[in-house]
C-alpha cells in the first residue's frame, strides 16, 4: 500500500474537506479523490460519505482510522530503522524545544551517549506542534517540549521546569519598567498566560517574541527589559549592562517528555526520560 494513501486519508479525517486536504498536501482535489478511491478499493469498504453538509467518516472509516495511524507510524519508523549509520546498533531521532536546545542539548547528549553506546542520534530543535506531528507519523522517536498536544496516540510526562527571569538595562524594580521599551515574551501558550497574569500592564508592548535567543539579541541591540531563561539572565547581568528585576515574579515553564504511546514502556524511552528529568532537577 502506498503511504500517500494513508496520509491523505488521515488528513481528511482532520479537515473533513477534500478541498482543504488538497491545499494542505499540495495536490489537486481530483488527486485526493483518486487516492481515497484507491484506499477504499484496497480495504474493501467505503470510508467517507460526501454530502452538501460536508464530508464525514463512515462507520468503516471510523474503525479504520486508528489502524491507519498505526500503519503510518510503523511504516515511517521502519524506514528509519533500516537506515542505521555504520558502527551503530540503533538510530534515534530526537526533538528538543528551541529554547532548551542551546543551553541543555550538550549535557543531555553527553548523558544519552554514555547510557546508549553504539547508538546514532539525529537531533532537531523545533517547536512543540511540529514535534507532536513528527511523533505521530513515526519520523521522530522522542521529544522534549513545552506544549503537549493531546492525542490518543501520544504519551506525555512532566520532567521538570525551566525558570525565566526578567532583566532590564534601565532599572532593577518592576515599577520602573516602561512598556515602551519592554519585550513581551510568549515562549508557549501556558507561559503567555502566566506572563499576562503577573504583568498585565506590560502585555501591550509593541514587540512580542517567542524565542529566548531572539529576546536576548534584541535586548543586547536595543536595551530595555524582558523575560529570558535564568541562565541567559545570569550571562546578561554578568556583563554589567543589565540588572535583574528583583521584584518581578520568576516564571516557571513546565517541560514535558513526549513519545508515541507504543513507546511509553520502552526501556530506551524510559531511560531518556529519566536522564532529562535528572538534569532538569539539577538546573
Amino acid at each position: 500500500m502506498q503511504i500517500e494513501l494513508l496520509d491523505t486519508f488521515l488528513d481528511l479525517c482532520e479537515t473533513r474537506s477534500f478541498n482543504r486536504t488538497a491545499e494542505r498536501l499540495g495536490i489537486t482535489q481530483s488527486t485526493v479523490s483518486a487516492r481515497v478511491a484507491a484506499l477504499e478499493a484496497a480495504v474493501g469498504a467505503r470510508l467517507f460519505e460526501r454530502s452538501r453538509a460536508g464530508t464525514d467518516l463512515t462507520l468503516e472509516g471510523r474503525r479504520f482510522e486508528g489502524h491507519a495511524r498505526s500503519l503510518r507510524h510503523e511504516w515511517n519508523e521502519a524506514r528509519r530503522r533500516i537506515q542505521v549509520p555504520d558502527r551503530a546498533a540503533q538510530f534515534l531521532r530526537l526533538g528538543i524545544q528551541n529554547d532548551l536546545a542551546a543551553q541543555h542539548i550538550g549535557e543531555w547528549m553527553a548523558d544519552f551517549r554514555r547510557a546508549l553506546t553504539n547508538t546514532a542520534f539525529y537531533v532537531e530543535p523545533d517547536y512543540s506542534n511540529q514535534m507532536c506531528a513528527d511523533l505521530l507519523t513515526g519520523t521522530q522517536d522522542f521529544a522534549v517540549m513545552f506544549s503537549p498536544k493531546p492525542h490518543p496516540d501520544l504519551h506525555f510526562e512532566t520532567v521538570g521546569e525551566v525558570p525565566y527571569r526578567m532583566v532590564s538595562s534601565e532599572t532593577d524594580r518592576l515599577s520602573g519598567i516602561r512598556v515602551e521599551t519592554f519585550i513581551f515574551t510568549h515562549f508557549s501558550p501556558a507561559f503567555e498566560m502566566m506572563h499576562r497574569a503577573v504583568t498585565p500592564d506590560l502585555a501591550s508592548a509593541e514587540i512580542s517574541v517567542g524565542q529566548n535567543a531572539t529576546v536576548a539579541a534584541l535586548l543586547a541591540a536595543m536595551g530595555g527589559a524582558g523575560y529570558v531563561l535564568e541562565r541567559t539572565a545570569g550571562a546578561l547581568t554578568a556583563e554589567g549592562r543589565f540588572r535583574m528585576v528583583g521584584d518581578a515574579p520568576v516564571l516557571r515553564q513546565p517541560v514535558y517528555a513526549a513519545m508515541h504511546v507504543r513507546h511509553r514502556i520502552s526501556a530506551v524511552h524510559r531511560l531518556l526520560t529519566r536522564i532529562v528529568r535528572r538534569r532538569l532537577a539539577g538546573t
